[in-house]
């Protein structure tokens, strides 16, 4: 195999062209072969094999800075980096990462899992290398998705002013940004890339600058000239409007093509685009047929694109969500769904289609989403916006000037809360309690269960005084075979789930059921643990505290998230407040670090959020407690 010789891009750099494709085919059957056992992001991935092969093989150079926008088109890059020999460790626990990281390699030059940040960074990075005497490249990888991001754009704006040699390969899946063009536009393509054009422009452009005294006149007229000539082929380009020499689109996957032009492009010294055209999941039928549906997707069968888990399993809290949200609204015909080009990983797929008029998928344009909806709730419509909560951190400003500080009615259905497993730490949502628990009027949800999940959309329906959120974890519910009735909440009111004399655990959200079964574990020991569903993060249930703290010897709370202004925090400063001074309280949560990928089972297992973690933990406060009770006498105090 060629690709077993490959171990850094000078290997790339030194093939004879003609053996491109056979590399990009086995590069094509390594992906399909670990994304099968593996799961991960299969469809953009295979879209972009050629992409990162005629990169790799024009520009091998160590200084080159190349910047991919999202790491799921580039799991062909990390082939051609030295990453082949731990592939097969895509996305588990301790292996290679589904996404770019600085730390993996020295060929991840920036790190991504989120959308639209190569443009803005690789702008930093070309202005970096001009600051710093380098003539070096920077290249942005980008899809055609990431164009509707604000981000991109104030990037583009800055590029001309702040970039040197920047090129900015925009990967066009035919899914969002422009039309084919046919032909002609290829031609074209070719002609003004060839050292002959690019010769005969210097050439001109000098000569023309000579003639006195109308030099600058001519220079002027020959530019308009060439754009105009563009301009009659070609719609007006947007990123020539900024400064960009714009060239394509080409064929992505004719690697023959991209070798050529990126060699042509190689010499200019100022922005350019480079337009190419690909399909997702190219090379694997199955997922050119449908590369929504793998997009990101478990473990499969190669031969029938099939899930291997058997078996079924319980509606998941997205299909929870998804179905209390349309029957919400066959009641309510102010609600309307907005997502940030998430449809179907946020549960608004049957929204969109029963409701397709009240239903707004802005992009990948998060700030935007909350600003729009804020807008909607300013003129009596009642907004759910669904979205991922490692996304909503992208639009915190709008949240708390837009909406918060206006008291708009606005519901954040925040899925993939907590730890989301093999998509690592750009994608745990860990941070959600306690940035939103800090924004004044915010009332914040989280449900233990399926029906609790329905109960708190009705609740956040009903409130009017201000904005509502909703948290809930990735993967399936607790398959409760009965379906309750969407009956409101009393806001900030938590439930006693298990009565006990012992110490009371407070759990949010996702946290419950493992707490009961580590009251269960506690109850063989002789410990008679109460626990409490807390439901809401904010306001907290003062009452029900007030009770368990001048009667527990012990009250913990228990969170999948980080402990920094999160609920643990929020009890333990009331409980200070109240001087609560007897009372010890523990707090259980994530770390406050970045956690790493693996399944959710084996993260929260080695975090000591599983049933026996949390039991060890309050055994071993326990013991604290007696000790400190005896005082120094040994005498129980």
């Amino acid at each position: 195999m060629i690709l077993e010789k490959i171990h850094s891009p000078k290997d790339v750099g030194v093939l004879d062209p003609a053996s491109l494709p056979e590399l990009a085919a086995e590069i094509r059957q390594e992906i399909l072969k670990v994304c099968a056992a593996n799961g991960g992001h299969l469809a953009a991935s295979l879209g972009t094999v050629e992409i990162a092969v005629a990169l790799h093989h024009i520009f091998p150079e160590e200084d080159t800075r190349m910047i991919w926008d999202t790491g799921h088109q580039a799991y062909a890059h990390k082939l051609l980096t030295g990453r082949l020999e731990h592939f097969h460790t895509l996305r588990t626990k301790g292996g290679i990462s589904g996404f770019l990281k600085r730390s993996e390699s020295p060929y991840d030059h920036f790190g991504a899992g989120h959308a639209c940040t190569a443009l803005s960074a690789s702008v930093g990075f070309s202005a970096a290398a001009r600051l710093e005497g380098r003539d070096s490249h920077t290249i942005a990888i980008m899809g055609d998705g990431a164009a509707t991001g604000g981000l991109v754009y104030e990037a583009i704006n800055n590029a001309k002013a702040h970039g040197g040699k920047l090129l900015v390969i925009l990967n066009d899946n035919e899914m969002s940004i422009s039309p084919n063009v046919g032909a002609i536009t290829r031609v074209l393509t070719r002609l003004t890339s060839t050292r002959t054009f690019l010769g005969m422009e210097s050439a001109s452009w000098k000569i023309l600058g000579r003639v006195p005294r109308i030099g600058g006149a001519l220079r002027s007229l020959a530019r308009r000239a060439k754009h105009g000539l563009k301009h009659m082929i070609l719609p007006s380009n947007f990123f020539e409007d900024f400064g960009f020499k714009y060239f394509g689109p080409i064929d992505g996957h004719d690697l023959k093509s991209m070798v050529r032009t990126l060699g042509q492009l190689k010499r200019i010294d100022e922005p350019v685009v480079l337009h190419v055209l690909t399909s997702k999941g190219r090379g694997y039928e199955i997922a050119e047929k449908d590369p929504t549906k793998y997009h990101g997707f478990a473990p499969f069968d190669p031969l029938t694109g099939e899930k291997t888990s058997s078996g079924s399993s319980p509606l998941s809290y997205t299909e929870a969500f998804g179905a209390a949200l349309v029957e919400l609204a066959d009641r309510d015909d102010r609600i309307v769904g907005i997502t940030a080009a998430m449809a179907p990983g946020t549960g608004l797929a049957e929204f969109s289609r029963r409701y397709p008029e009240r239903y707004f998928d802005v992009g990948i344009a998060e700030p935007h989403a909350v600003t729009f909806a804020a807008g909607l709730a300013a003129e009596g419509l009642r907004p759910v916006v669904a979205i991922y909560s490692t996304f909503l951190q992208r639009a915190f400003d709008m949240l708390v000037h837009d909406v918060a500080l206006q008291k708009l009615p606005v519901i954040f259905a925040l899925d993939r809360a907590g730890l989301v497993g093999e998509d690592g730490p750009t994608h745990h949502g860990v941070l959600d309690l306690g940035y939103l628990r800090m924004v004044p009027g915010m009332v914040v949800m989280a449900p233990s269960d399926e029906n609790e999940l329905r109960r708190m959309m009705a609740t956040a329906l009903k409130y009017e005084a201000g904005p509502c959120s909703i948290r809930y974890p990735r993967g399936a519910g607790l398959g409760l075979e009965e379906v309750c009735e969407m009956e409101p909440l009393e806001i900030g009111r938590s439930r006693i789930v298990r009565q006990g004399d012992g110490p009371v655990i407070w759990a949010i959200g996702s946290m419950l059921k493992p707490s009961l079964e580590a009251a269960d574990l506690l109850a063989l020991e002789g410990f008679d643990t109460k626990v409490v569903d807390a439901r809401f993060a904010a306001p907290l249930d003062e009452e029900a505290l007030r009770q368990d703290a001048t009667s527990a010897p012990l009250i913990v709370t228990v969170e999948e998230n980080n402990p920094v202004g999160g609920f643990g925090e929020g009890v333990a400063s009331f409980l200070r407040a109240g001087n609560y001074d007897r009372l010890r309280q523990l707090t259980l949560s994530l770390p406050p670090d970045f956690v790493g990928q693996g399944s959710r089972g084996e993260l929260l297992r080695e975090i000591g959020l599983d049933a026996e973690g949390i039991a060890a933990s309050v055994r071993t406060a326990l013991g604290a407690c007696e000790f400190l009770a005896k005082g120094r006498t040994g005498r129980t105090a």
